[in-house]
């Protein structure tokens, strides 16, 4: 009999519908139901494409004697932490707080006022490798409830304290300065693995930020450290060779066994780096890499009405990776014997394979450059592999449609279109923007998650921002003012419910949020930048080109109030860094007068398109309606390009070659 969950949307809480414990979601309900029968709260939070989440599930949820302690003992609440970000953050401090660490899926004891007092990871159902065992750990807990209810809820007055204590913000007065950039550098080059790439030891993630900060503001041999990382990244099993797109993380310190779930977030950014990587180098792979990884967005993650889902499965049929890894005698299958020989040869598939059960995960580093596939062969191979791997089950997919990872796409498409020209970047950009404007806007402000057809919860500064910030990559794309224009009333509402005037900086969460027991204002960085860093950078690109200085107050206010922490923990405030490196940057204003389509225009956006320019503002418009275009209207019926470097423009110019003279030096960096 399905429980309270299968009137859901996520497909995370779906998955728990039919489990013998009497879940709730996360909602009034469930609160008035703590409180009325003064039962502790059991809230575990995790997400769909979780590994361990999916274990815990069938050890534990799926079993009749761990739901009957469950259900006589406490009300069991379940949340997708992708539906809500500041219920995991919140009580993801306290984990960390109280055990040292922290993960998912998520288990956390709150009182019926929403106050923690004890929580974990993952339980087996009985103790085993020094882990305490769930049946146990729970029917202690029932028992300390019973006889000192007083002692608990003391102790979960004292943890919250603690969390407001760490969560409370020190403001800053002024700015950073070059040497904070200059500090996270030296910190990066001290964990750079010289051998494999990548910062530190295994498991080793992507870090987006890490590298966008080397391309954009590191030496020469800073650079070589991010390419190195990025050529390590593509050429090992992280990477889905047939498919395109990234795995969540390797689980070794050589990039060969990743975590195999595929995130929208990571693609989306990785795909930017790349394209970054190719602007800096001209070196045609990592254009390769980011349009694979496009396409796989295009192909895997689309919804038809527009916007992307969030995530693939590291599981399928049970296991995790049966997907994605092969043997020998199956690639021969597929591709012939010659061929799939050779292709196993280039690809690390062997006998012994590299993954569990004799299976191989495809990779090129073992591959001796001589046994390497010439590039079309490569690219044709790979295409009939991929094309016999789609007969497998696929793993499962978690299609709801989140507004601020839908912004981060929304980028790496614009951008995409912008670098590699192919048009179909453009349209699927703008269509996933006026998604989000149809489906996700409401006239007044953004709402956070979408599922066939319907949508709900209230954005978090998260949405807003990478929202706004994909806006103006979009128009930097197509020039379409109107995605300019909805930018600025999403910043207007970003400002009046987020922002805090007096100190800088932003919560991530509205005020009077009443299942909350307090508002935070985290400025670092995880896997996707932090709220802070995401609103700074959008406010700040924003305002450059409508000449807002309530918009870049607001985000110079953010670098001053963590300021701070961003001299104590560089590497914690990577994102935030990078906004520091475009505000200290002299901007470079590029604003060509004339119609997007007229064939100069064209050839004069080549020209900004293929290099590597750190903070451009790129305009472009026919008449002289916005900010940037005010008194540079067309000559003689010939476009012009106006170029300005902080507060010195030259003369403006009619051709792609004079243009080109004035972009030949990037902008100066302070």
């Amino acid at each position: 009999m399905p429980n309270r969950l299968s009137q859901s949307l996520s497909p995370y809480l779906l998955q728990h519908a039919h489990n013998p414990v009497d879940w709730h979601p996360w909602g009034e309900e469930a609160l008035a139901r703590a409180k009325a029968e003064q039962k502790p709260i059991f809230l575990s939070i995790g997400y769909s494409a979780c590994h361990w989440c999916h274990v815990m599930e069938r050890e534990s949820f799926e079993t009749p004697a761990v739901a009957e302690v469950l259900n006589a003992h406490f009300v069991s609440i379940k949340v997708d932490r992708e539906e809500r970000p500041d219920l995991d953050d919140l009580y993801m401090d306290a984990v960390q707080t109280l055990t040292g660490r922290g993960g998912w899926p998520m288990s956390v004891w709150l009182t019926p006022d929403l106050e923690p007092f004890y929580g974990g990871t993952y339980f087996p159902p009985e103790p085993r490798g020094g882990m305490p065992g769930f049946i146990p750990l729970l029917k202690r807990i029932a028992e300390l409830w019973r006889e000192d209810r007083a002692g608990l809820v003391g102790q979960a007055g004292k943890l919250a304290d603690e969390l407001r204590r760490q969560a409370t913000v020190e403001a800053g007065t002024e700015r950073p300065d070059a040497t904070w950039l200059d500090s996270a550098l030296a910190q990066l080059r001290r964990g750079f693995d010289a051998r494999w790439g990548g910062f530190g030891p295994a498991p080793k993630f992507p870090q987006q930020m890490a590298v966008e900060l080397i391309l954009v503001r590191g030496t020469d041999e800073d650079r070589a450290m991010a390419l190195r990382t990025l050529d390590a990244m593509w050429e090992g099993g992280m990477y889905d060779h047939l498919g395109g797109g990234f795995a969540r993380y390797s689980v070794d310190g050589q990039w060969l066994v990743p975590h195999f779930e595929k995130m929208l977030y990571d693609n989306a950014q990785l795909a930017g780096c790349y394209l970054t990587a190719f602007q800096a180098t001209g070196e045609a792979r990592y254009a390769q890499v980011a349009r694979e990884t496009l396409d796989y967005l295009l192909r895997d993650l689309c919804d038809p009405s527009g916007g992307f889902h969030s995530s693939e499965d590291a599981d399928s049929e049970g296991e995790e990776g049966k997907f994605y890894v092969f043997t020998p005698a199956e690639v021969r299958e597929a591709l012939g014997e010659a061929d799939g020989g050779r292709f196993c040869t280039a690809f690390g598939i062997t006998e012994d394979g590299s993954f569990e059960h004799g299976t191989s995960v495809l990779h090129r580093f073992s591959c001796a450059r001589e046994a390497s596939l010439p590039e079309g062969e490569d690219q044709l191979l790979r295409e009939r592999l991929r094309i016999w791997r789609d007969r497998r089950v696929r793993p499962g997919k978690d299609d709801k449609v989140l507004a601020a990872w839908n912004g981060l796409a929304l980028s790496a498409l614009a951008r995409g279109y912008q670098v590699l020209g192919d048009p179909r970047y453009l349209a699927a950009a703008e269509a996933c923007a006026r998604f989000l404007q149809r489906e996700l806007w409401r006239g007044d402000r953004l709402l956070r998650v979408w599922r066939q057809g319907r949508a709900h919860t209230p954005g978090f500064l998260e949405d807003d921002a990478a929202v706004i910030e994909g806006l103006v990559d979009l128009y930097e794309a197509g020039f379409d003012p109107a995605w300019l224009r909805w930018a600025e009333d999403l910043a207007k509402g970003l400002l009046a419910r987020f922002h805090d005037p007096v100190e800088g900086g932003f919560y991530s969460t509205e005020s009077g949020q009443a299942d909350l027991i307090f508002r935070q204002k985290p400025g670092f960085d995880n896997a996707i930048p932090g709220g802070n860093t995401l609103a700074a950078r959008a406010l700040l690109r924003l305002s450059r080109h409508l000449q807002r200085e309530d918009f870049h107050s607001a985000a110079e206010g953010t670098l001053r109030c963590f300021g701070p922490w961003m001299q104590r923990a560089p590497r914690a405030f990577l994102g935030l860094l990078g906004v520091l490196d475009l505000a200290l940057r002299d901007p470079l204003e590029v604003a060509l007068s004339g119609d997007p389509a007229d064939a100069g225009v064209r050839e004069m956006l080549c020209e900004v398109h293929r290099r590597f320019l750190p903070g451009r503002v790129l305009s472009v418009s026919g008449d002289q309606l916005l900010p940037l275009h005010e008194g540079r209207g067309p000559a003689g019926g010939r476009a012009l390009a106006f170029v300005c470097r902080g507060r010195t423009c030259a003369a403006p110019v009619a051709t792609a070659n004079e243009l080109a003279g004035l972009l030949q030096d990037p902008p100066a960096a302070m």
